[in-house]
């Protein structure tokens, strides 16, 4: 029997098939969706899915200010940074963030998921968040997912 036959292949450009996807976040949770959004990024949901290749989809999320914490977390979460200088350490608490910043929440859950290095730069590209439930991606016909169904 040929051994080689069944030899595993890691993806090359013409086996990736990018898609885009549309994914609605209304009433969502916020963590629950930014681990699916991770994954599907990644491209863990393809059968040729290669670790340290980019060969996910092109993931779009709409109405990012409708997103749901569970609990006290939306009064107990905190967004901490660092201006640094001497005492510049700010916090701020997600339900000021998603006031002044709707989609910052959303990216930083999704991008805190992917790996720390050039490919999670490279792969973090590959979402686009908007607050609104309108977006500029319609000409690429993105097809929109139920996160219950993938789940």
């Amino acid at each position: 029997m040929d051994t080689l036959s069944y030899k595993t292949l890691p993806a090359t450009k013409k086996v990736i098939n990018q898609e885009w996807l549309l994914i609605d976040a209304e009433n969502q949770i916020l963590g629950r969706l930014s681990s699916v959004v991770a994954s599907l990024i990644r491209g863990k949901n393809k059968p040729y899915y290669t670790p340290y290749i980019e060969c996910g989809d092109k993931v779009i999320i709409i109405n990012a200010d409708k997103i749901k914490l569970t609990g006290k977390k939306a009064s107990q979460k905190e967004y901490i940074r660092y201006t640094g200088y001497p005492g510049g350490q700010r916090i701020a608490i997600f339900e000021d963030v998603i006031k002044k910043k709707p989609i910052f929440p959303v990216e930083k859950a999704v991008k805190g998921m992917l790996p720390k290095n050039k490919l999670g730069n490279a792969l973090i590209k590959n979402l686009m968040v908007y607050a609104g439930s309108e977006h500029p991606h319609a000409a690429q016909q993105p097809r929109e997912i139920k996160l219950n169904t993938i789940i």
